[in-house]
């Protein structure tokens, strides 16, 4: 790839991201594809690009990302971006002022030849490559199966789309070091959004976390729909959907639940805070919260290379059992509760997942690795032995979510750990969910989340900023 200073950025304060992230991770993919017996020599990588989207039938657009460069196609030595052509040449002109040539592309992508799209076939054909390696593939977290690279001309190549899959995924398993300091950089703007957030409504709160990233970090998307839970909202795993447009105002007493995460250049963030909305736990705020609080630390003490996650899981789930019964609402042997998954009545979802271009990044079933069918372990977005810098989130939760109490109380398995007299106080308390992202090392994790966590620096904090005008930025420097 030709040498660059290319950098993107979004304005002053943010973080500048060297196209030498993007030339790196191609030469990571070149060198995987050569040591692959399978790939023959001669190879060309294309992949398809992302394309503008209108919403429904209007001429509206979308919010668009490239997670790849803009329709690039690579092969196995050099980097092609092919630009797309335009046509309506005077309109373009008045409205984008003017039409950049394929100099700029080249420069701005840090490669060494930029084409049109239109002149994919006759480039490919003077490369007279040995074969087409396109992206066909499904994703083990989504279900969904990736767009496959298709253009006017392709049928008279020979195609291959099975090979390039797992070597792609495996390129982002683990992250380099310029990738980890843009992760590092979401992770600090969306740790710092998530404290300048004010407790009105749901809907507000929101609306704040975009405005700060947005304007103190150029982060113009979100990784996902955020969450923003109140009450008996905070129990809903995905609450802010369609159905559920976070929009309930917030009580006193309630316990809140805010899974929400920035973007940058397509790098995401996945950060969960949970806190009483008034700033002062109950007691069974407190109980609950520091049940989950130490299962959180438990497990982060625990990752390493070479452990299984999960094993992390079920130590996850066990920790959780374990303050159960020092709170009340269970009883009884922990060990036989874990026999009959009793943990997953309370947490129902996995431990973590892998995090980087996606917010549930790609990896964490490839081939061999199957899912272990139990309650809890099923929702498990990764089975694989933890590797060094792997990124991942850890965000353990405890839950109280009537129809799966219900079912545990109907169950002859479950129900005589259950003290239904001390549970019935749980009743529409909601969830706390503490969620932190980490990078793995060589002996243990780096916390990239930067958030208050125990209850005195929870109760500090909110002290602290009650005391300060309503501000949807603060002054506070970064």
């Amino acid at each position: 790839c030709a040498h660059s200073q290319a950098v993107y950025w979004l304005g002053n304060d943010t973080l500048r991201v060297s196209a030498a992230l993007f030339a790196e991770n191609r030469e990571r993919l070149c060198r995987g594809l050569k040591a692959e017996k399978d790939v023959p020599a001669g190879s060309v990588v294309v992949l398809q690009g992302g394309e503008q989207k209108q919403r429904y039938c209007t001429d509206t657009d979308e919010l668009f990302r490239q997670v790849l460069h803009h329709n690039s196609k690579k092969d196995v030595n050099t980097v092609y971006p092919l630009h797309r052509k335009f046509s309506l040449k005077l309109f373009l002109s008045v409205c984008l002022n003017r039409i950049y040539p394929r100099e700029h592309f080249k420069e701005k992508y840090a490669v060494t030849e930029v084409h049109y799209t239109t002149d994919i076939a006759d480039v490919l054909t003077k490369m007279k490559p040995s074969v087409l390696l396109t992206l066909r593939g499904l994703n083990t977290d989504s279900g969904s199966t990736c767009r496959e690279a298709s253009f006017e001309g392709i049928s008279q190549f020979k195609v291959n789309n099975s090979l390039l899959h797992p070597v792609i995924v495996e390129c982002r398993l683990q992250k380099t070091d310029m990738e980890l300091e843009v992760l590092r950089y979401t992770n600090r703007i969306s740790s710092e959004a998530h404290k300048e957030v004010k407790l009105t409504d749901t809907r507000v709160c929101f609306s704040l976390f975009q405005h700060y990233c947005y304007a103190r970090g150029g982060m113009r998307h979100t990784s996902y729909t955020c969450i923003c839970g109140s009450g008996n909202n905070s129990s809903v795993l995905h609450y802010g959907h369609a159905g559920a447009p976070n929009d309930k105002t917030i009580q006193d007493g309630d316990m809140c639940l805010f899974d929400m995460g920035g973007e940058y250049y397509c790098y995401s963030s996945d950060i969960t805070c949970s806190f009483p909305v008034n700033g002062k736990f109950t007691a069974d705020q407190r109980a609950i919260y520091e049940a989950v609080l130490k299962s959180s630390r438990a497990v982060m003490a625990a990752i390493k290379p070479g452990v299984k996650w999960t094993d992390m899981h079920r130590l996850a789930d066990r920790v959780h059992l374990e303050e159960l019964v020092k709170v009340g609402i269970l009883r009884g042997s922990v060990e036989e509760m874990l026999k009959v998954h009793l943990g997953s009545v309370f947490m129902p979802h996995g431990l973590g997942h892998l995090l980087g271009i996606d917010v549930h990044d790609v990896g964490g079933y490839p081939e061999g690795i199957e899912r272990i069918d139990e309650p809890g372990l099923k929702s498990l977005r990764m089975g694989r032995v933890v590797q060094e810098r792997m990124v991942l989130t850890v965000e353990p939760g405890i839950y109280f979510i009537n129809h799966l109490l219900d079912q545990a109380l109907n169950s002859p398995a479950q129900c005589g750990f259950i003290n239904n007299d001390v549970l019935t106080r749980f009743r529409g308390f909601g969830g706390v969910r503490i969620e932190d992202d980490i990078a793995v090392t060589a002996d243990g994790v780096e916390l990239l989340t930067c958030v208050p966590r125990t209850v005195e620096e929870i109760e500090a904090f909110m002290a602290d900023e009650k005391s300060k005008p309503f501000s949807p930025i603060s002054s506070q420097k970064l």
